[in-house]
């Protein structure tokens, strides 16, 4: 470990909806809810209020579900290019405090104050600095999270300064085993559902004992995630907080969250058929061409699904070859169950080079045609060419382009 706590993680609370009362004053000490569709009672809850939170209003909850615990609740839709702006003003305050800034959401970001010390007089004066700095300027609360590294600033952040008065939480290597160490794995960053019960089919049930557990056991049964794993549940993380990490691309994907279940294949195809199109098109705008495939699919609670990967023949960007890999594992792993959101994922990304030309396939021409589009829509916008099937009640091509990260702007 670093030794020395100097990485904070600022996550901005309740952030949705804390911009949204920042914009409306009116707002204020109401039970706030950002809705992905709020005529719909099936739409899914993206934000709440401290207000509506503490009324037991949950994140993924439909409208419905949270209407029926919260009838008082106020409802707004998303907007998704102001929450971006906001965030983008909240990395420059950020900056003000450090050169050393990582976003890792829209409203959470790594800084490592570390050199800046004496400017500040601690990371944690830098923190509150920080947090007196945003509601000045946004009106959006923040917690904060002080750590010798990345995964112990996020686990304080989210495990004690989002329940302090102060807001700010600090833990140091010595803190491992008194407040890490007790927690149940699926508190662990990093480790979802899935993990949790892995680890609680072998009797792993809090990160202790995950730290105590014969590290080559791990290794053995989860490869090298087996030796991360070991090595977060003891505080450790290398990783170093890098100001210029959303340069460094690592995969291209698309998500959307329907506006009703979807229960026949062929419009579930027609949406994975029209994210295709759209991540290929980003792809092709980086340079880049990527190896695997993956593609996700969530019930309405978001819980319930599968996120499956496979490896393209050679590297593309054209949807062609990447569609036919995501319809093959929509195909082999959809237990038939209603759809309400869909993602694909292009990764194992590299510089776009030569194609491989494939016997009963004019690569080639596929690559023009995918280009040709791409410069019309630079121009006149991305609907002004769209495939016939998206035209269909299920597509939402014509639809998504009126939205910013799936959400109206």
């Amino acid at each position: 470990m670093n030794g020395e706590p100097t990485v904070l993680l600022a996550d901005m609370n309740s952030f949705y909806a804390s911009v949204e009362v920042a914009h409306n004053p009116a707002l204020r000490e109401q039970p706030v809810l950002v809705c992905g569709d709020p005529e719909r009672r099936h739409g899914i809850i993206l934000a709440a209020s401290r207000q509506a939170k503490s009324r037991g209003v949950k994140t993924a909850m439909t409208v419905g579900e949270a209407r029926a615990i919260c009838p008082d609740a106020v409802c707004v839709r998303p907007r998704m290019s102001l929450y971006m702006e906001v965030s983008w003003q909240i990395q420059q305050i950020a900056r003000t405090l450090s050169p050393l800034v990582e976003p890792y959401s829209v409203d959470e970001l790594f800084i490592d104050v570390r050199g800046a010390e004496h400017i500040w007089g601690g990371a944690v004066q830098a923190a509150r600095v920080f947090r007196q700095k945003v509601w000045e300027t946004v009106k959006v609360p923040c917690s904060i999270g002080i750590g010798p590294n990345k995964f112990l600033a996020k686990m304080a952040c989210d495990i004690e300064a989002k329940k302090s008065p102060s807001g700010v939480a600090l833990w140091r290597e010595e803190h491992v085993e008194a407040k890490l160490h007790p927690l149940p794995t699926g508190k662990m960053f990093m480790v979802g559902s899935r993990m949790e019960r892995h680890f609680r089919d072998m009797g792993l049930l809090t990160i202790g004992e995950l730290a105590h557990y014969p590290p080559h056991y791990l290794t053995r049964r989860f490869g090298l995630r087996g030796h991360v794993y070991h090595n977060l549940a003891w505080g450790r993380d290398p990783s170093p907080v890098c100001s210029n990490s959303f340069e460094q691309v690592k995969s291209v994907g698309h998500s959307i969250t329907l506006p009703r279940d979807y229960h026949r294949s062929e419009d579930i195809e027609l949406i994975l058929l029209e994210l295709t199109d759209e991540v290929c098109r980003r792809a092709r705008k980086l340079g880049k061409a990527g190896k695997t495939v993956s593609v996700g699919l969530r019930a309405y609670d978001l819980t319930r699904g599968f996120y499956r990967q496979t490896a393209l023949a050679c590297p593309s960007n054209l949807s062609g070859p990447v569609f036919e890999k995501a319809q093959v594992l929509f195909r082999r792993y959809w237990d038939g169950r209603p759809v309400r959101t869909v993602t694909v994922d292009l990764s194992g990304l590299e510089e776009d080079g030569a194609l491989q030309q494939e016997l009963f396939r004019d690569m080639d021409r596929q690559d023009r045609v995918s280009r040709t589009m791409d410069h019309i829509r630079d121009a006149l916008g991305t609907t002004a060419v769209v495939r016939a099937s998206s035209l269909l009640p299920a597509g939402q091509a014509q639809d998504r382009a009126l939205k910013i990260g799936g959400h109206y702007r």
